[in-house]
């Protein structure tokens, strides 16, 4: 049974068993008013009433009897009806981010008196939106177990979502990616304002190779993570959005305190830690704390009016990374026994990080509000350094996040405004720890021994000023109409200087075709004697430009009867300055690569590489048509059908900009020594040349080295991908059941590949044309060739956690997801990751293939449990549980030019082992991480809470990175032993919170 049939026959079950009007930081309730009869009251008012602090929104019903009321914080609110000689009603109900509620009332003919008033429930439950979407509630927020409190390990419970793990000694990138897309393909809202990243990688601000959190959890209310089909009103994304709202003052001051904390006593050993413990006796359980800090407090300043929120968090971690240099004897003073004791040893690496967040909200009148707010990040991490790296070699990485708003917000009749003005500034600022000195790389035994300073200053800092405003009508039966325009004023100043300091390398043997560690002829034996290579960047780092980012969007949600919902849009975004519009091919490269461009394994178009200044011409073309749609097979919208398809454009990197003018202007040089024996391509070694004079080491590189020219396609466009999806929800009792099918097809995604790179007739690597004997050592060019392609049926289970009366309640999900992916173009999705998408030699030749890069997971699951247990003293119990089969990867090299592949090529060739967890097998990730909190009775008001949460309880042993070799031209495979676990054995953190 292939993946369409099993998706109709799980559809039919069902859909036969026994209106979405999203906005981008707030919720809408709809409905219809009738009398007992059925018949349509006109007339009747309807008003919204914020149970925390006051605030009312008043409507009224049209000739048809619907009634509507968008644009409202999410909040829980007294909803009720009036109308003259019917019985009041009034219900209480939560309004969730981007969520539309539908509340129908039947008013019974009574007195005109409107004193009586009815008070029923209401479901927060979603069921006729079109989008493919998972809200995280506040419930989930504060009671699910994560490590380090980033809100976003959160998006995990959306089907298709995968977010990168948090690691006792992680560095890496502390983001989320969805649909088989790389992060840089999501985007992130709070309050409406974009994090988006356009310099580096990662998608979203300060999550670029970071292990801090965007913004404070504890300022987090709720978030909507939408995996499929979001609206016309959301940009600058191809893949997921993420779309948060913030917490906000009330009428009553309340506030809390928390401390998390975990040592190294309260993490325990994997499985090669423990194998190096039992053969080594110097092994020694890493150094490793963490504490967890916050304060949050929030009310009225004035009661009714004015109201503040602020908070705090502080993610403050030490641990310990061992240093250990065994070099063979011959390595000279540098590396002798007696220097050795001062660079061996166990060193702090310290992480730091400071969340702060401030609103003001303000209520106007009755018909508007004004919010004012502010948040600020700043971290430092000390890291890069272990192993047979030194201290000396350690990087302190910064990120600075600063954001602020200022939203107005008006109701008049059927017309809703929200207008907004934001500044924003990310700084990423990552340095060299020790100054003043040269980096020597001595190459021994599969090891580069590193001594002395890193080599690259970075400081990369994004201001964005932004304009938005949105307008929506709903004053017209069965339409709500909702259009928007935003403008952002970015500026990128980049000053970015890689391979500052003198870089000198050491081997015994050296292969002087590739220059590179070897015993392959032609070689020449150094014997550590004086380095055989230097690198050196000299020249300008700075780039300052420029770019106007408008947006325009317009959508209709259109109710032609009460059961169906259809929503049509269409969005058009331009960029000013994507890439570098104005730059000029500087002329010597212009000559060079005409000169020599038939000369290339494949010629280039140089119309298309050599710029002039005036032949790059911004994207005008990036409109994009949204639809989608929602039927209820029944009045109570019990079943309901859904479904869509988009066009989505997203954004390249601005970074790739600033290597086509930095690769020139700031070239890194690389100068070769003989050892002696005269050597063509390399100069005389003299000891002289061993310094950290900069002048002296920039004048050598200059006059024995060659820059790299990296060329942008004049006709680059951004990354697109087209979305479409079907799927049926049934409500079965408490529970939300939703079937469906998700396809996603990434396209034009920008890929770097090699000119003077290439493979034969025959399609083996490599044929290289020596460009550097002409002035430029490589040449890189970019394409649009990159393609991705991601097919999933997944199975969704909710029931939100609801208190009985009692004040206990419980509330669980689960997602199962059955996926596909491949890609085009590239051999590593991972690689796509970064801001260096580059496979060597020639990426726009690879077909479609399955994704090495280890994200073509078949079968993978997400539940999550929150449960009052009042017979276990009062406890409350929940956690999260996480299975996947694991990725299959090819094995061998994939196919190249015209379906040429090596002999020993296998598509999807190896999954890794398996095992079961409880009653199912075919697990190769499982994970269980529970959380248990204790409150004890209230003081004066106040509470005291203490919790304690294990991650990975059963210390499953999650393995990865296996060792698989082929052997050529007898298609049988060796698999190795696993060379690391992917995911941390078992840890525990406990915790107290004070709330007042």
């Amino acid at each position: 049974m292939n993946l369409r049939q099993v998706f109709l026959v799980g559809v039919a079950a069902l859909a036969f068993t026994g209106s979405a009007r999203a906005q981008t930081t707030t919720g809408t309730i709809r409905g219809y008013v009738k009398d007992q009869n059925g018949t349509a009251i006109s007339g009747a008012e309807i008003q919204a009433r914020n149970v925390e602090n006051g605030v009312q929104r008043t409507t009224a019903s049209r000739a048809d009897g619907s009634y509507i009321l968008p644009g409202l914080v999410p909040a829980t609110y007294e909803l009720s009806v009036r109308n003259i000689g019917s019985s009041p009603q009034r219900r209480t109900v939560m309004v969730q981010i981007g969520v539309t509620l539908p509340i129908d009332f039947a008013l019974q003919a009574g007195a005109v008196e409107l004193a009586a008033v009815t008070v029923t429930g209401a479901s927060a439950i979603e069921l006729r939106t079109s989008e493919g979407a998972t809200n995280v509630t506040p419930q989930q927020i504060q009671a699910l177990p994560t490590v380090s409190r980033n809100f976003l390990d959160l998006a995990a419970l959306a089907p298709g979502v995968v977010v990168a793990e948090d690691r006792v000694n992680s560095t890496g990138f502390r983001t989320f990616s969805a649909g088989g897309s790389t992060a840089n393909q999501v985007n992130v809202f709070v309050d409406g304002t974009s994090l988006k990243n356009d310099l580096t990688g990662g998608g979203v601000a300060g999550q670029d190779a970071s292990r801090g959190n965007p913004f404070p959890r504890n300022a987090i209310q709720e978030y909507r993570v939408i995996s499929q089909n979001f609206k016309a009103e959301y940009q600058k994304a191809s893949s997921a959005v993420i779309s948060a709202t913030t917490r906000s003052g009330g009428n009553s001051w309340s506030g809390n305190a928390f401390f998390g904390y975990q040592n190294k006593g309260l993490v325990a050993l994997d499985t090669f830690q423990l194998a190096k413990q039992r053969t080594d006796t110097s092994f020694r359980k890493p150094a490793f704390t963490r504490s967890l800090v916050g304060l949050s407090a929030g009310g009225p300043i004035q009661r009714d009016k004015l109201f503040f929120f602020g908070s705090y968090e502080g993610n403050y971690q030490d641990r310990s990374n061992f240093v250990n240099l065994t070099p063979p004897t011959g390595f000279g003073a540098a590396l002798d026994s007696v220097n050795l004791a001062g660079y061996n040893g166990n060193f702090t690496s310290p992480f730091r990080e400071t969340l702060l967040f401030g609103k003001l909200t303000y209520a106007v009148n009755a018909n508007s509000s004004l919010e004012v707010n502010f948040n600020n990040r700043h971290e430092t991490d000390v890291r890069d350094f272990g192993g047979s790296r030194t201290l000396a070699a350690a990087n302190d990485f910064r990120q600075n996040v600063s954001i602020g708003q200022v939203k107005y917000s008006r109701v008049s009749g059927g017309w809703l405004n929200e207008a907004k003005v934001d500044y924003s500034r990310f700084q990423r600022n990552p340095s060299p720890t020790t100054e003043g000195t040269i980096a020597r790389i001595y190459h021994y035994q599969g090891q580069d021994a590193w001594i002395g300073s890193d080599v690259s200053t970075q400081d990369f800092i994004q201001r964005r000023l932004g304009f938005r405003d949105d307008l929506t009508y709903s004053g017209r039966e069965q339409h709500v109409f909702k259009g928007g325009v935003s403008v952002d004023l970015v500026n990128y100043h980049i000053n970015k200087l890689n391979d500052g300091v003198p870089k000198f390398e050491w081997a015994d043997t050296i292969n002087t075709n590739c220059w590179c560690r070897g015993t392959g002829a032609p070689t020449l034996a150094y014997n550590y004697s004086h380095p055989f290579q230097l690198r050196y960047a000299t020249g300008a780092g700075l780039v300052d430009v420029n770019n106007t980012q408008v947006g325009a969007y317009l959508q209709d949600d259109w109710t032609p009867t009460p059961r169906l919902t259809l929503n049509l849009g269409i969005r058009w975004d331009f960029e000013s300055r994507m890439i570098n519009n104005d730059y000029v091919t500087p002329q010597w490269v212009a000559d060079t690569l005409a000169r020599y461009n038939n000369s290339l394994p494949v010629p280039l178009d140089l119309s298309r590489y050599i710029s002039t200044g005036k032949n790059r011409k911004p994207f005008y073309g990036a409109f994009q048509p949204r639809l989608g749609f929602s039927y209820a097979l029944d009045k109570d919208n019990v079943t309901t059908v859904f479904g869509g398809w988009g066009l989505y454009y997203d954004r390249s990197l601005f970074d790739f900009s600033v290597d086509e003018i930095q690769k020139l202007t700031r070239p890194t040089y690389v100068t070769r020594f003989d050892n002696g024996t005269a050597t063509p391509g390399a100069v005389p070694w003299q000891d002289s040349y061993l310094t950290s004079d900069t002048t002296a080491v920039s004048s050598l590189s200059r006059s024995t080295g060659t820059p790299e020219a990296f060329l942008i396609d004049n006709k680059t466009k951004p990354p697109k991908s087209q979305q479409f999806s079907l799927g049926v929800r049934r409500v079965l009792g408490p529970w939300v059941a939703s079937l469906s099918y998700q396809g996603q097809r990434g396209t034009d995604l920008f890929m770097y590949n090699s000119g003077n790179f290439g493979y034969d007739s025959l399609g083996h690597c490599c044929i290289n044309f020596n460009i550097s004997a002409h002035g430029i050592q490589n040449i890189i060019y970019s394409t649009n060739g990159a393609k991705t392609w991601y097919d999933a049926l997944s199975l969704q289970l909710d029931r939100p956690y609801r208190p009985s009366a009692d004040g206990i309640g419980w509330g669980g999900g689960l997602v199962y997801t059955y996926a596909e992916r491949s890609v085009a173009g590239i051999d590593f999705l991972g690689n796509l990751a970064g801001s260096f998408p580059f496979d060597f030699p020639k990426a726009n030749g690879i077909p479609k293939h399955t994704d090495r890069g280890g994200s073509d997971e078949r079968h993978h699951v997400v539940a999550n449990w929150i449960m009052d247990v009042p017979y276990l003293f009062g406890i409350q119990f929940s956690g999260l549980l996480t299975l996947g089969s694991g990725a299959r990867v090819d094995i061998g090299t994939a196919p190249r030019f015209g379906g040429v592949q090596d002999s020993t090529y296998f598509a999807g060739g190896f999954s890794p082992p398996q095992r079961n967890f409880l009653f199912l097998g075919g697990w190769a990730y499982r994970r269980v991480d529970i959380r248990l909190r204790k409150d004890f009775p209230k003081i004066s008001g106040t509470s005291l809470g203490v919790t304690a949460d294990v991650f990975n309880v059963f210390n499953f042993q999650n393995f990865g990175d296996y060792n698989i070799a082929v052997v050529p031209l007898q298609h049988t495979i060796t698999v190795g032993q696993p060379r690391q676990v992917v995911s941390d054995p078992r840890r525990v953190q406990i915790g107290v919170e004070y709330k007042f």
